[in-house]
Protein backbone atom coordinates (compact mmCIF):
# COMPACT_ATOMS: atom_id res chain seq x y z
CA UNK A 1 0.00 0.00 0.00
CA UNK A 2 1.50 3.46 -0.84
CA UNK A 3 -0.22 6.55 0.31
CA UNK A 4 1.00 9.96 -0.59
CA UNK A 5 1.92 11.98 2.77
CA UNK A 6 -0.24 14.77 1.55
CA UNK A 7 -3.23 12.28 1.23
CA UNK A 8 -5.83 12.12 4.20
CA UNK A 9 -6.88 9.00 4.22
CA UNK A 10 -9.78 8.32 7.62
CA UNK A 11 -8.51 5.86 9.94
CA UNK A 12 -12.11 3.95 9.39
CA UNK A 13 -11.25 3.59 5.36
CA UNK A 14 -10.33 -0.59 4.53
CA UNK A 15 -7.73 -0.04 2.12
CA UNK A 16 -6.54 -3.85 0.76
CA UNK A 17 -3.15 -4.31 -0.10
CA UNK A 18 -1.55 -2.91 -3.21
CA UNK A 19 -3.66 0.14 -3.04
CA UNK A 20 -2.34 3.59 -4.10
CA UNK A 21 -3.51 6.97 -3.07
CA UNK A 22 -2.41 9.79 -4.70
CA UNK A 23 -1.33 13.34 -3.79
CA UNK A 24 -4.18 15.13 -1.71
CA UNK A 25 -6.62 13.30 -2.27
CA UNK A 26 -8.91 12.66 0.36
CA UNK A 27 -10.59 9.29 1.37
CA UNK A 28 -13.30 9.46 4.17
CA UNK A 29 -14.57 7.05 6.80
CA UNK A 30 -16.92 4.30 5.31
CA UNK A 31 -14.88 3.11 2.39
CA UNK A 32 -13.78 -0.07 1.14
CA UNK A 33 -11.19 0.28 -1.36
CA UNK A 34 -10.14 -3.92 -2.87
CA UNK A 35 -6.63 -4.90 -3.91
CA UNK A 36 -4.36 -2.75 -6.22
CA UNK A 37 -6.85 -0.05 -6.98
CA UNK A 38 -4.82 3.14 -8.13
CA UNK A 39 -6.69 6.48 -6.89
CA UNK A 40 -5.24 9.51 -8.77
CA UNK A 41 -4.28 13.33 -7.28
CA UNK A 42 -6.90 15.24 -5.89
CA UNK A 43 -9.93 12.73 -6.10
CA UNK A 44 -12.28 12.56 -3.09
CA UNK A 45 -13.82 9.81 -1.97
CA UNK A 46 -16.15 9.71 0.74
CA UNK A 47 -19.86 8.06 1.59
CA UNK A 48 -20.33 4.48 1.76
CA UNK A 49 -19.07 3.27 -1.15
CA UNK A 50 -17.32 0.27 -2.12
CA UNK A 51 -14.45 0.04 -4.95
CA UNK A 52 -13.50 -3.14 -5.81
CA UNK A 53 -10.10 -4.29 -7.22
CA UNK A 54 -7.47 -3.36 -9.74
CA UNK A 55 -9.95 0.11 -10.65
CA UNK A 56 -7.75 3.13 -11.75
CA UNK A 57 -9.57 6.53 -10.99
CA UNK A 58 -8.02 9.54 -12.09
CA UNK A 59 -7.18 13.25 -11.03
CA UNK A 60 -10.02 14.85 -9.68
CA UNK A 61 -13.00 12.50 -9.65
CA UNK A 62 -15.17 13.07 -6.77
CA UNK A 63 -16.93 9.78 -5.82
CA UNK A 64 -19.71 9.12 -3.21
CA UNK A 65 -20.79 12.67 -2.37
CA UNK A 66 -24.30 13.48 -1.56
CA UNK A 67 -26.96 12.72 -4.17
CA UNK A 68 -27.92 15.76 -6.43
CA UNK A 69 -31.65 14.95 -5.22
CA UNK A 70 -33.72 17.72 -3.27
CA UNK A 71 -35.34 14.90 -1.45
CA UNK A 72 -32.48 13.51 0.11
CA UNK A 73 -32.67 14.25 3.38
CA UNK A 74 -29.33 12.80 4.56
CA UNK A 75 -30.45 8.92 4.84
CA UNK A 76 -28.00 6.27 4.57
CA UNK A 77 -27.20 5.34 0.77
CA UNK A 78 -24.99 3.62 -0.95
CA UNK A 79 -22.37 3.58 -3.55
CA UNK A 80 -21.04 0.40 -5.03
CA UNK A 81 -18.23 0.23 -7.92
CA UNK A 82 -17.16 -3.42 -9.38
CA UNK A 83 -13.44 -4.61 -10.39
CA UNK A 84 -11.10 -3.06 -12.78
CA UNK A 85 -12.80 0.07 -13.99
CA UNK A 86 -11.31 2.93 -15.35
CA UNK A 87 -12.81 5.93 -13.93
CA UNK A 88 -10.94 9.34 -15.63
CA UNK A 89 -10.07 12.92 -15.15
CA UNK A 90 -13.22 14.84 -12.70
CA UNK A 91 -15.98 12.07 -13.11
CA UNK A 92 -18.58 12.30 -10.54
CA UNK A 93 -20.71 9.10 -8.95
CA UNK A 94 -23.41 9.54 -6.44
CA UNK A 95 -24.63 7.26 -4.33
CA UNK A 96 -28.68 6.40 -4.19
CA UNK A 97 -31.11 8.21 -2.46
CA UNK A 98 -33.72 7.63 -0.15
CA UNK A 99 -32.96 5.23 3.05
CA UNK A 100 -31.09 2.43 1.43
CA UNK A 101 -30.92 3.95 -1.85
CA UNK A 102 -28.21 1.84 -4.22
CA UNK A 103 -25.87 3.35 -7.25
CA UNK A 104 -24.17 0.36 -8.65
CA UNK A 105 -20.94 0.41 -10.91
CA UNK A 106 -20.33 -3.51 -12.82
CA UNK A 107 -17.33 -4.61 -13.94
CA UNK A 108 -14.41 -3.63 -16.23
CA UNK A 109 -16.01 -0.25 -17.17
CA UNK A 110 -14.47 2.63 -19.11
CA UNK A 111 -16.07 6.00 -17.68
CA UNK A 112 -14.26 8.64 -19.66
CA UNK A 113 -13.66 12.53 -18.26
CA UNK A 114 -16.37 14.30 -16.43
CA UNK A 115 -18.49 11.78 -17.18
CA UNK A 116 -21.71 11.87 -14.48
CA UNK A 117 -23.11 8.72 -12.81
CA UNK A 118 -26.18 9.86 -11.05
CA UNK A 119 -28.21 8.66 -7.57
CA UNK A 120 -29.97 4.88 -7.78
CA UNK A 121 -28.51 4.42 -11.59
CA UNK A 122 -27.25 0.67 -12.40
CA UNK A 123 -24.11 0.34 -14.32
CA UNK A 124 -23.43 -2.99 -16.24
CA UNK A 125 -20.25 -4.65 -17.28
CA UNK A 126 -18.03 -3.72 -20.48
CA UNK A 127 -19.99 -0.17 -20.99
CA UNK A 128 -18.25 2.79 -21.75
CA UNK A 129 -19.26 6.39 -20.95
CA UNK A 130 -17.55 8.78 -22.83
CA UNK A 131 -16.88 12.12 -22.61
CA UNK A 132 -19.20 14.46 -20.50
CA UNK A 133 -21.97 11.67 -20.81
CA UNK A 134 -24.50 12.29 -18.37
CA UNK A 135 -26.89 9.94 -16.42
CA UNK A 136 -29.63 10.98 -14.47
CA UNK A 137 -31.71 9.57 -11.44
CA UNK A 138 -32.17 5.87 -11.93
CA UNK A 139 -30.96 4.75 -15.46
CA UNK A 140 -30.02 1.63 -16.24
CA UNK A 141 -27.15 1.06 -18.22
CA UNK A 142 -26.95 -2.74 -19.56
CA UNK A 143 -23.44 -4.50 -20.66
CA UNK A 144 -21.31 -3.37 -23.61
CA UNK A 145 -23.36 -0.80 -24.01
CA UNK A 146 -21.40 2.66 -25.34
CA UNK A 147 -23.14 6.21 -24.66
CA UNK A 148 -21.60 8.75 -26.47
CA UNK A 149 -19.70 12.26 -25.60
CA UNK A 150 -22.12 14.33 -24.30
CA UNK A 151 -25.01 12.24 -24.23
CA UNK A 152 -28.11 12.96 -21.79
CA UNK A 153 -30.20 10.35 -20.96
CA UNK A 154 -33.18 10.63 -18.80
CA UNK A 155 -34.37 9.32 -15.46
CA UNK A 156 -35.32 6.06 -15.31
CA UNK A 157 -34.64 5.24 -18.79
CA UNK A 158 -32.97 2.00 -19.70
CA UNK A 159 -30.20 1.37 -22.48
CA UNK A 160 -29.83 -2.08 -23.65
CA UNK A 161 -27.22 -4.26 -24.09
CA UNK A 162 -24.56 -3.62 -26.80
CA UNK A 163 -26.44 -0.33 -28.11
CA UNK A 164 -24.85 2.33 -29.29
CA UNK A 165 -25.87 6.10 -28.55
CA UNK A 166 -24.35 8.53 -30.81
CA UNK A 167 -22.41 11.73 -29.31
CA UNK A 168 -24.40 14.78 -28.33
CA UNK A 169 -27.93 13.10 -28.60
CA UNK A 170 -30.74 13.39 -26.14
CA UNK A 171 -32.49 9.89 -24.83
CA UNK A 172 -35.69 10.41 -22.93
CA UNK A 173 -37.21 6.82 -23.96
CA UNK A 174 -35.76 3.44 -23.50
CA UNK A 175 -32.70 2.78 -26.06
CA UNK A 176 -33.10 -1.25 -27.49
CA UNK A 177 -30.58 -3.68 -27.29
CA UNK A 178 -28.89 -3.91 -30.28
CA UNK A 179 -28.94 -1.10 -31.94
CA UNK A 180 -27.71 2.29 -33.15
CA UNK A 181 -29.09 5.36 -31.91
CA UNK A 182 -28.51 8.65 -32.68
CA UNK A 183 -29.95 12.37 -32.78
CA UNK A 184 -31.79 15.09 -30.52
CA UNK A 185 -34.54 12.84 -29.54
CA UNK A 186 -32.33 9.95 -30.29
CA UNK A 187 -33.57 7.36 -32.83
CA UNK A 188 -32.90 4.14 -34.17
CA UNK A 189 -30.91 4.11 -37.06
CA UNK A 190 -29.88 0.08 -37.23
CA UNK A 191 -27.98 -2.49 -35.84
CA UNK A 192 -24.76 -2.49 -33.87
CA UNK A 193 -22.68 -5.01 -36.18
CA UNK A 194 -19.92 -4.77 -34.89
CA UNK A 195 -20.69 -4.93 -31.65
CA UNK A 196 -22.90 -8.20 -32.48
CA UNK A 197 -19.99 -9.27 -34.02
CA UNK A 198 -17.63 -8.70 -31.45
CA UNK A 199 -19.85 -10.76 -29.17
CA UNK A 200 -19.50 -13.55 -31.37
CA UNK A 201 -23.61 -13.67 -32.28
CA UNK A 202 -23.71 -16.26 -34.80
CA UNK A 203 -24.67 -14.83 -38.66
CA UNK A 204 -27.98 -16.28 -38.74
CA UNK A 205 -28.83 -14.96 -35.31
CA UNK A 206 -27.98 -11.33 -36.43
CA UNK A 207 -29.98 -11.74 -39.28
CA UNK A 208 -33.14 -12.81 -37.03
CA UNK A 209 -32.15 -9.49 -34.93
CA UNK A 210 -32.00 -7.36 -38.25
CA UNK A 211 -35.72 -9.13 -39.25
CA UNK A 212 -36.94 -8.22 -36.00
CA UNK A 213 -35.79 -4.67 -36.08
CA UNK A 214 -37.41 -4.10 -39.67
CA UNK A 215 -40.73 -5.24 -38.25
CA UNK A 216 -40.60 -3.43 -34.91
CA UNK A 217 -39.18 -0.06 -36.09
CA UNK A 218 -39.68 0.09 -39.94
CA UNK A 219 -42.87 -1.96 -40.89
CA UNK A 220 -45.63 0.78 -39.55
CA UNK A 221 -46.83 -1.80 -37.33
CA UNK A 222 -47.23 -0.90 -33.68
CA UNK A 223 -44.83 -1.94 -31.49
CA UNK A 224 -47.86 -4.38 -29.93
CA UNK A 225 -48.48 -5.58 -33.48
CA UNK A 226 -44.74 -6.01 -34.45
CA UNK A 227 -44.19 -7.49 -30.97
CA UNK A 228 -46.62 -10.60 -32.60
CA UNK A 229 -45.46 -10.49 -36.18
CA UNK A 230 -41.85 -11.31 -34.41
CA UNK A 231 -42.77 -14.19 -32.71
CA UNK A 232 -45.31 -15.87 -34.67
CA UNK A 233 -42.77 -15.44 -37.64
CA UNK A 234 -39.29 -15.56 -36.41
CA UNK A 235 -36.99 -18.31 -34.97
CA UNK A 236 -36.62 -17.46 -30.57
CA UNK A 237 -33.07 -17.06 -30.48
CA UNK A 238 -31.72 -16.44 -27.02
CA UNK A 239 -31.43 -12.60 -28.28
CA UNK A 240 -35.05 -12.88 -29.97
CA UNK A 241 -36.13 -13.53 -26.90
CA UNK A 242 -34.11 -10.94 -24.79
CA UNK A 243 -35.16 -8.04 -27.32
CA UNK A 244 -38.71 -9.02 -26.79
CA UNK A 245 -38.61 -8.89 -23.10
CA UNK A 246 -36.80 -5.63 -23.04
CA UNK A 247 -39.66 -4.20 -25.12
CA UNK A 248 -42.37 -5.75 -23.55
CA UNK A 249 -40.88 -4.20 -19.91
CA UNK A 250 -40.27 -1.07 -20.82
CA UNK A 251 -42.15 2.01 -19.18
CA UNK A 252 -40.75 4.79 -20.31
CA UNK A 253 -41.58 3.90 -23.98
CA UNK A 254 -39.28 2.81 -26.62
CA UNK A 255 -37.05 4.64 -28.77
CA UNK A 256 -38.39 4.94 -32.09
CA UNK A 257 -37.19 4.85 -35.72
CA UNK A 258 -35.49 7.64 -37.67
CA UNK A 259 -37.80 6.64 -40.61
Amino acid sequence: MQIHPSAIVSSKAKLESGVIVGPYSIIGDNINIGADTVIGAHCVIEGNTTIGKGCEIFTGAVIGSRPQDLKFKGEDVFLEIGNNNIIREYCTLNPGTGQGGKTTVGDNNLLMAYSHVAHDCWVGNGCILANNSTLAGHVSIEDRAVVGGIVAIHQFVRVGMLSIIGGCSKVVQDIPPFSTCDGHPARVYGLNLIGLRRKGVSRESIKQIDQAFKLIFNSGLSVKHAILKVEKELVKTEEITYLLNFIKSSERGLTRSCR
